[in-house]
């Protein structure tokens, strides 16, 4: 499991402008990774993560888990991801709390489901176009007298 983990940090990013910060790009990956596919279930190729198990706990474990997502749309936020592929995100993870709310059928959502694998590659779609969007920063610069 450590390797798997460990393996989110060295996969190579070739798509991405030189701009974007790779050690970001690696933690948002390792997030993803420990939320969504960090354990195998035994004499299955079903991955699952965190985020199901965490859903175990009626209320709680769903919220926790929305909150840890939201490290990603934050970190995609700060990397420059538009505003359209942020709130696509926040789609996500609000799909993913409110599926895995719903008792036992919502941590098989959950399982399946992979609202931060979905938005680390979102993220990573935006950022590889590499293109200012309007929804981007422009680079406008208000003066204050």
């Amino acid at each position: 499991m450590s390797n798997d983990l460990a393996s989110a940090f060295d996969e190579r990013i070739d798509d991405l402008p030189p701009s974007v910060d790779r050690a970001a790009v690696g933690r948002m990956r390792f997030v993803a990774r420990v939320l969504d596919d960090s354990v195998r279930i035994p004499g299955t190729g079903v991955r699952i993560g965190l985020d199901p198990l965490l859903g175990l706990l009626p209320v709680v474990g769903d919220a926790v888990s929305g909150v840890l997502s939201l490290y990603i749309v934050a970190e995609s936020a700060r990397l420059g991801v538009s505003y359209r592929a942020l709130a696509r995100m926040l789609t996500h993870i609000g799909i993913d709390v409110a599926g895995g709310s719903i008792p036992v059928v919502g941590d098989l959502f959950d399982a399946a489901w992979k609202a931060n694998t979905r938005n680390v590659s979102l993220a990573l779609a935006d950022l590889a176009r590499g293109d200012p969007t309007p929804t981007r920063d422009a680079g406008v610069e208000i003066e204050i007298e």
